[in-house]
This record gives structure tokens, C-alpha cells and sequence, in this order.
């Protein structure tokens, strides 16, 4: 639907606005520098005698416009908070109602990432699956699931197993794994299996070569076994085939990928009908690209059976920010039709891989829906990056050299000790990390650095601006270090 829509503006903002906007709408510059300083009173001095379908104010402007929506019997909405924004925002004037509290560029995005989601819900309703598990589609046109992996569960206090399944479950794990360590004994095998099913309704595996665990797992109640080959599985078979699991196939050299079709043919004679094949990805430097090729070759070759995609042999092993390889690793995965994303989240630099893959899978299924890469679609991983850079300022022509002073007081009203705290299980659920400033009397929480220091300073508790200043810089390098699941060390560089 085509609207007449006028976007307002202040003096100094005019060319961006008209850049951004170009021919979607009229522009109004009023009589102001800064546009967000637009009042009710100078917008109605300037009212346009065109009718307008829809009036688009600054997204920072704070007046209350409702009696000039009245007066003029005209929309009068926010619009996006930077300029830039304004072609993106005015692409969905037709579509979206714009709101007069919420920013259009935070309104579309959450009516973006919403559509996403449920799309994404629709598409794994209506998809097909070579295997059903608890609920839970594997293969065929599903969405691809994460498998979260708990190292060395059969080790682990049963409350440490139990909060790391609800962890995972609550990152948006699909799967959950339990690996065993070389010296596991099978009855502890089977009662990691009984806790992990006391935490959790999702299929649960559990990843070792070993046959006794993997017996004693199934008595259990595993729902899928890693790994099978020929070593192996004449001492798992029956049970395996007694109990209907899942049964993932890798082969007996990783580099022979003859013996990976010859194990899932022993595996088929041996009455193992659910089966996913894992051709083993290796790290980069270490046959990275072999074993890509290793999975092309799978594929071409058998179309059908459900393909094991270990991301995690990946991101462990590469110092770099998980979050890109990731989404890398499930573009990839994707094409090759593969069903499972496998990760450990073991090292501190992995951490938050289980997130990072389930994001990354339901982008994936909706860029497989519209036939398009995986960008524009309402969700993304993009953390330290932007899509659209907004504009930088003008060095002014006679700046003041900026020069840290080289004295320290200390305040009356005493000192903080900031920090901050681990996401937590507490009763079952995820908890997340929060910023804490300590003094001698008061311990102080919070999500955002602005709330914790607006409480300090309305408890009386700092007396002097440049302690005020300290606290705002550490404050928010503490919310930055949650954001980005970083740690943070008070006075030390971020």
C-alpha cells in the first residue's frame, strides 16, 4: 500500500535524512539542530498543510505528539533512532504499525526476529524427517539440531550433570551428549544416563567407543549411541537393535571412507534400522578440507541417510571467535544435508557454541526456504559487527588535546568493587550474569551499567565527579564483558 508518509528533522541531520530517505517520503527540516530536541510545540508551528498519512519524528524524540495526532488527524510515529536507518524502516511503512513509544528500528526488529521465528516453527512443523526421536525431526527437510555435548559426564557430581543439561537445554540444545572418559566404569555409565533423563525430555546420547558403557547406557535408556564401527558394534548390536536406537556410523580409519559404507551396510544386516553416518570433520591444518571432501563424496553417494556434523572438532581447535566459524560451519553443513551440529562448548573460548549453531540452523532453514543467502532474514549472530555503520563525526577545527590527569583522590563516600557474576542454575533455571559493585556497606546488582551507577548515585554513595566517571567507565565495560561472554578484571584493560 502506498502512503504519504513525511519524515521530520532538525538542521544538522537534513543531508543524511535526504540521503536515506531519497524519493519514499518528504522531508520537513524544522527550525532546530538536534532532531531528538523536537518538541510537540515546534512540530505544530511547522505543520504541514498537506495531508499526510504518516508523520515519522526522530526515534529518540521524547514529547508527547498524541494531541497533534488529534488535533491534525494524522499519524505522528517514531521513526528509527539513526538517520541511516530511515531507507530501512520506510521499506516496511505499508506493512508495520509504527509505534509512538518504541523506535521503528527496534520495533522492526523484534517484528522481524517474531516473523523469523515463527516461520522457522512452521517449516519444522510441516517438514519431512528420516528420523523421529522424542518429539525431535533428524534429517530430511528438517531443521538442522544441535547436539550439546557434556564432557566427562559420568565423572560429574549429580548436580553439576544436572545444571549442565539445563544449561545447554536452556542455550537451545536439541540434543544432549553425554561423553564418557576412557576410564568410566559402566555402572556410572548408566546412572549419568538415569540423571541426564531426570533433567531433561530431550533425546540423550551418549559418545564413547567402548562397548561395555555403550551396553550399559542402553539398559539405560540412551536414545542414540556414538560410535559405531567395525571394532565394536558385534558387542552392541543386539541391544542397540532391542532397544530401537540411533545408531551414528563413523569409520575405522577417518581418511577411508570405504569403511564408513562398509560399517552401515554391517550395521543394516545387522537389523540396525536408524542410522546416521559421521565421515569425522578434522580441524583446519589437520585434513580440514580432506574431510570436507570426505562428506561431498558421502553425500553424492548416498543420498539419503542422515549426515553427523561434528562443528566442535572445529571451534575447539582454532584460536578465533567462535561465533563466525560457526555460522561458516553450519553454511556448510547445510549444504551437505546434514542433520546434527555436534559441539562440547568445552573450552572458555567455545563458550556459548550451542546458541551460536541453533541460531545459526534456523537462519540456515530459512535461507533454504527463500532460495537466498542467510542474511535479511530477521535473525541474526552479528555481535561485534554492524549492517549498516552509522555516520562518524567531524573533527571540530580547534579541538582540546585531551590529557588524562595524573592525579588520584580518594572519595569520602568510599570505594567500589566491580565485577561480575557467572550465568547460574538456580531451582532449574538459567540464570543470567549480572554486574555487581561492592562498597562497605552495599552490594549493588544489575543488567546495565546505567542502572547500577543511577543506584549508587541515588543511594548518596559517590561524592566526586571523577569517581563518578571511573565507576561509568568500569560499569560498562563490565555490561560489555556480559554481552560479549567475556570475564572483566577491574582496571584492567577490555
Amino acid at each position: 500500500m502506498d502512503m504519504d508518509i513525511l519524515v521530520v528533522t532538525g538542521r544538522l541531520a537534513e543531508n543524511a535524512v535526504k540521503r536515506s530517505v531519497q524519493n519514499e517520503a518528504d522531508v520537513l527540516v524544522l527550525d532546530i539542530e538536534v532532531a531528538s530536541f523536537i518538541t510537540p510545540a515546534l512540530l505544530r508551528r511547522y505543520f504541514p498543510s498537506k495531508k499526510y498519512d504518516l508523520i515519522l519524528i526522530p526515534g529518540l524524540a521524547s514529547g508527547d505528539f498524541s494531541g497533534l495526532e488529534k488535533e491534525f488527524n494524522t499519524q505522528i510515529r517514531l521513526g528509527p533512532k539513526h538517520a541511516v536507518d530511515l531507507g530501512f524502516v520506510l521499506s516496511y511503512s505499508g506493512e508495520v504499525a509504527f509505534s509512538s513509544k518504541v523506535p521503528a528500528c527496534e520495533l522492526l526488529l523484534e517484528k522481524r526476529r517474531a516473523n523469523a521465528l515463527e516461520r522457522t516453527a512452521e517449516l519444522e512443523e510441516s517438514a519431512a524427517s528420516s528420523l523421529f526421536l522424542k518429539g525431535v525431526k533428524l534429517g530430511g527437510s528438517s531443521r538442522m539440531k544441535v547436539m550439546a555435548e557434556v564432557v566427562d559426564a559420568a565423572h560429574l557430581p549429580q548436580q553439576e550433570l544436572t545444571d549442565k543439561i539445563v544449561y545447554f537445554v536452556q542455550q537451545g540444545a536439541d540434543i544432549i551428549d553425554l561423553g564418557m572418559a576412557m576410564d568410566t566404569e559402566p555402572d556410572e555409565a548408566r546412572a549419568a544416563v538415569e540423571i541426564a533423563k531426570s533433567a531433561t525430555n530431550l533425546p540423550l546420547s551418549i559418545d564413547t567407543l567402548e562397548p561395555s558403557l555403550i551396553n550399559a547406557a542402553l539398559d539405560a535408556g540412551i536414545d542414540i549411541v556414538l560410535s559405531l564401527n567395525s571394532e565394536n558394534i558385534n558387542e552392541i548390536k543386539d541391544k542397540i537393535v532391542e532397544n530401537s536406537a540411533v545408531a551414528v556410523i563413523i569409520p575405522d580409519c577417518v581418511e577411508d571412507i570405504e569403511s564408513l559404507f562398509t560399517n552401515i551396510e554391517a550395521a543394516k544386516d545387522a537389523g540396525i534400522n536408524s542410522i546416521i553416518a559421521d565421515p569425522v570433520l578434522e580441524p583446519p591444518g589437520q585434513g580440514f578440507v580432506d574431510s570436507l571432501n570426505r562428506y561431498y563424496e558421502f553425500r553424492k553417494r548416498d543420498k539419503a541417510t542422515p549426515l553427523f556434523f561434528g562443528a566442535g572438532n572445529v571451534t575447539e581447535l582454532v584460536d578465533a571467535d567462535s561465533i563466525g566459524i560457526n555460522a561458516l560451519l553450519a553454511g556448510i553443513a547445510v549444504e551437505l544435508e546434514a542433520c546434527i551440529l555436534f559441539t562440547p562448548e568445552y573450552s572458555d573460548k567455545a563458550h556459548g557454541s550451542v546458541t551460536e549453531l541453533k541460531t545459526a540452523s534456523v537462519m540456515m532453514a530459512l535461507a533454504r526456504d527463500r532460495g537466498s543467502p542467510p542474511k535479511d532474514l530477521g535473525i541474526d549472530i552479528l555481535v561485534a559487527r554492524e549492517k549498516r555503520r552509522r555516520p562518524f563525526g567531524n573533527m571540530p577545527e580547534a579541538p582540546v588535546e585531551a590529557k588524562g590527569s595524573e592525579k588520584w583522590h580518594l572519595d569520602p563516600a568510599g570505594s567500589f568493587k566491580i565485577d561480575i557474576t557467572d550465568d547460574e542454575i538456580h531451582e532449574g533455571k538459567l540464570v543470567p550474569g549480572k554486574i555487581i559493585a561492592r562498597n562497605r556497606t552495599n552490594s549493588i546488582a544489575g543488567d546495565r551499567a546505567k542502572d547500577v551507577i543511577d543506584t549508587i548515585i541515588r543511594l548518596g554513595l559517590v561524592s566526586r565527579l571523577d569517581h563518578a566517571a571511573y565507576l561509568g567507565r568500569e560499569l560498562m565495560k563490565a555490561e560489555l564483558a556480559l554481552k560479549l561472554r567475556r570475564s572483566y578484571s577491574q582496571d584492567d584493560e577490555f
